[in-house]
């Protein structure tokens, strides 16, 4: 019998300060005063003959050919603005920033997501777009409100919305013909996607394919499933683990893995479910709408498609998105806020649709994006914003992410009862969340 492991006062204390420390460093190199003053907020539309190089800061090597674009058209504007795109990998991402937030060299512009715009802006490390708006350079009705919202911190807005994604089933088709199983015409329910799972992975296994898979990415997996179940994640400054919804919406992972129907937690670790499914492996995959740029030019593409994930007690899926945020340490700020200001108009948002890359946030080109993979129904992701619900996230995200991280692969892999692990992930979040 497998000994129950509990997380140690020790790495419990570690994982806390990990979130600390980074707090700690950013404050020590923003303002005194945190968030700058959004009636001082610096903004000037630049002469066409401005002169400048500046950085920008993206996650996504598969998002590079459409920003590229981009960067081509703003220099028909701005001949002499040097755009130098600068990727780091997302795993490496948040921590590369931190170092450069403390060093005051971030990169000029850069992306930000929901999980971290509260840390940055209450630091002073980012820029208002209150004068772009001000000036009408920037309109924020041009974009889903949840977003405008998300990266407004005290009635102060930072970040200008590039894209937003929703989740969805990407899916092997010839997988599934291989396999001889039905896929569902009209949605689906929790327990007629599991057995489809199930029966995938019993029909293919002696060529190592999985029906399904979880992971550890709550955006793509369980915290669609704790939506689905009727759960929340955080609620009013509470967590929401210790509630039986939202400990259904973990078990779904759990007795997916113990079916058979998905890898195991270990083997998803050492392989992620993309790495999965982009190597003929996986026949399902529950990813998000940015997946799409990943197919680009792949032999695996004409077997696609997509279709909307499971119900459970309701149908519900995570919705986010990407903002485009200026340093407020940028010592090319005018150059970079034009950039900003050029990437959230209907020109640029456009190419980024028509390249497939992300759904942009731009009201009026979405589109371009259902259409730029015709037979696979990415209309699906469109269609899940009626049923989405705003990504979980609050000041201390970095540091209850953690403790998800820490704590969830013991539930799904079936070491410890799922009820045990949620409820020691809720008292720890809470205590987390109580530091606000």
């Amino acid at each position: 019998m497998t000994p129950t492991r509990r997380t140690s006062p020790l790495r419990r204390t570690a994982l806390a300060a990990s979130a600390v420390v980074l707090t700690t460093a950013l404050a020590a190199c923003g303002s005194a005063s945190g968030s700058p003053d959004a009636d001082a907020a610096e903004y000037a539309a630049p002469d066409s003959d401005l002169a400048a190089s500046i950085t920008y800061g993206v996650w996504d090597q598969n998002q590079v050919p459409a920003i590229e674009e981009n960067i081509a058209a703003f220099n028909e504007v701005y001949p002499d603005i040097d755009v130098t795109v600068n990727v780091t990998p997302f795993a490496e991402y948040w921590t590369k920033l931190q170092t450069q937030a403390s060093s005051k060299t971030l990169p000029d512009l850069f992306w930000m997501n929901g999980p971290n715009i509260g840390l940055y802006a209450s630091n002073g490390m980012l820029e208002p777009i209150t004068g772009a708006v001000e000036a009408g350079d920037i309109d924020p009705a041009n974009y889903p409100q949840a977003l405008v919202d998300l990266y407004t911190i005290d009635d102060v807005s930072y970040g200008v919305p590039k894209d937003f994604d929703t989740i969805g089933i990407w899916v092997n088709t010839a997988l599934v013909e291989q396999a001889g199983v039905e896929l569902p015409e009209d949605g689906w329910t929790w327990d007629e996607f599991q057995q489809t799972a199930v029966d995938i992975s019993e029909a293919l296994a002696d060529d190592g394919v999985y029906g399904a898979a979880g992971g550890m990415d709550g955006q793509t997996t369980y915290y669609n499933t704790i939506f689905q179940a009727g759960g929340t994640v955080v609620d009013d400054g509470a967590s929401g683990y210790a509630t039986p919804e939202a400990q259904a919406g973990l078990q779904f992972w759990t007795d997916l893995i113990a079916s058979g129907g998905s890898p195991s937690i270990q083997q998803l670790t050492d392989t992620t479910a993309d790495q999965w499914f982009t190597s003929g492996k996986l026949a399902m995959y529950w990813g998000g709408s940015w997946f799409r740029s990943a197919l680009t030019d792949s032999d695996l593409a004409e077997d696609v498609t997509v279709l909307p994930l499971p119900s459970g007690e309701e149908q519900a899926t995570v919705i986010h998105g990407v903002a485009n945020v200026v340093s407020a340490t940028s010592k090319e700020k005018q150059a970079a806020q034009a950039l900003q200001v050029f990437l959230a108009g209907q020109e640029a948002q456009q190419q980024q649709g028509d390249s497939g890359a992300v759904i942009p946030a731009f009201e009026g080109t979405q589109s371009s994006f259902t259409g730029s993979m015709p037979d696979a129904d990415l209309q699906v992701f469109l269609d899940a914003v009626e049923y989405s619900r705003p990504l979980p996230v609050s000041l201390s995200s970095a540091e209850w992410n953690a403790l998800e991280t820490e704590l969830l692969p013991q539930a799904f892999s079936g070491e410890r009862p799922v009820a045990d692990v949620a409820t020691e992930l809720a008292e720890q979040m809470d205590a987390a969340l109580a530091e606000e």
